[in-house]
């Protein structure tokens, strides 16, 4: 006996749809206005963010491989811009300070 299909024969059949990107990357896309600009967020589930660490604006910390997070990038800016957040900080991202002020001998990433 086969498996029961949850999904119509023939839908979505031809193409990239938004499953297979939610499937990707384990989460999903949307759109915010943060600053006076629109900004593309992604919610990255922690089994798709495996193999690197990043490093989160908000607090300054290390994101480990495996975490859910939020990778955010402003749309006229594009992708190359992109910066990985934790969650709660890009959450309290208006409470948080941009510049933080390291140690004279602390690692500039």
């Amino acid at each position: 006996m086969s498996p029961r299909r949850n999904r119509p024969k023939g839908a979505g059949s031809s193409g990239r749809t938004s499953e297979d990107d939610r499937g990707r990357y384990g989460g999903w896309q949307s759109s915010e206005h943060w600053q006076g600009e629109n900004w593309s967020v992604r919610h990255v589930a922690g089994a798709s963010a495996q193999g690197k660490s990043y490093r989160c604006p908000g607090c300054d910390q290390m994101i480990p491989d495996g975490v859910p997070h939020v990778v955010a990038w402003a749309e006229h800016a594009g992708v190359d811009d992109r910066r990985h957040w934790h969650k709660a900080c890009w959450n309290a991202r208006d409470r948080r300070t941009p510049g933080v002020q390291r140690s004279r001998n602390a690692p500039r990433f």
